[in-house]
């Protein structure tokens, strides 16, 4: 019998027939194999159109240019910082991807960055030996203060990011808290120590039942009734914006440091 031979967000695991016929087409986590389309790996089913994919339900994460992650400082070296990104591979951040601050030789860079500080930065360069190089020179990237930090399987965070961000808005309005989610799975989430609890629950529920249908409905109810029990006051904390990084001072004399790569 030709077409989908499973529901739509069914669990499903490498080998099974997922359809049959030429009306669908295979995309990420499925093959085909003549008239059939096959998942390759253990996940969720996803049918969007006439595309087919599976959704892993495991893994760590593998780093993409572009992608927006939360780091942590793991060293400090003469050209830059080595960042800890939540999966086999660390990255690296030169002095010019990380300030417009002409830096003195042997000048102490734990003013910038210290050994154990989170920031928000995005991966500018991915070699094919996986060596990464990050950037906190664009919009919205900084070190972060405050707050607490959390971790989720990097393969749920678009559902805790959801459509068009309804999820963790839904997450945000309840709570009033501000939330920073990676692509890495590494959640930044601040405001006051009962708001942080609560959206940290919430979020790994959302980790939790992610292969749930009408999930979204669910989060909803449940925060509506935790924020009666916990009496949470969702007033958002006014926190201060970091400042805005000053302009590139014009350098005399030739550069000091060269990038180098490791």
């Amino acid at each position: 019998m030709e077409g989908i031979q499973v529901q739509d967000r069914a669990i499903i695991t490498p080998g099974e027939v997922i359809a049959t016929g030429m009306d669908y087409i295979p995309s990420m986590g499925t093959y085909r194999d003549k008239e059939r389309i096959i998942a390759n790996k253990l996940g969720m089913v996803h049918i969007e159109g006439r595309a087919i994919k599976v959704i892993p339900l495991s893994g760590r994460y593998m780093p993409k240019v572009g992608d927006m992650i939360i780091g942590q400082v793991i060293d400090i070296s003469m050209s830059g910082w080595r960042i800890e990104l939540n999966c086999a591979y660390s990255a690296m951040i030169s002095l010019k991807d990380a300030t417009s601050d002409f830096i003195e030789r042997g000048a102490d860079l734990t003013q910038y960055y210290n050994l154990g500080d989170y920031m928000i930065a995005e991966i500018v360069n991915v070699t094919s030996q996986k060596l990464v190089d990050l950037s906190t020179r664009g919009p919205g990237m900084r070190k972060l203060q405050g707050g607490r930090i959390i971790t989720v399987n990097p393969n749920k965070v678009p559902r805790v990011i959801g459509k068009q961000g309804s999820m963790v808005g839904l997450i945000k309005d309840a709570t009033g808290c501000r939330i920073t989610v990676g692509q890495n799975g590494i959640i930044h989430i601040q405001g006051t120590p009962k708001q942080e609890m609560l959206a940290a629950e919430t979020i790994h529920k959302v980790e939790q039942e992610s292969h749930f249908s009408g999930l979204t409905d669910k989060i909803k109810a449940y925060l509506e009734q935790r924020v009666k029990e916990m009496q949470l006051d969702p007033t958002p904390l006014i926190i201060d914006e970091p400042p805005r990084e000053r302009p590139m001072q014009q350098r005399r004399g030739p550069p000091r440091f060269s990038r180098g790569r490791r």
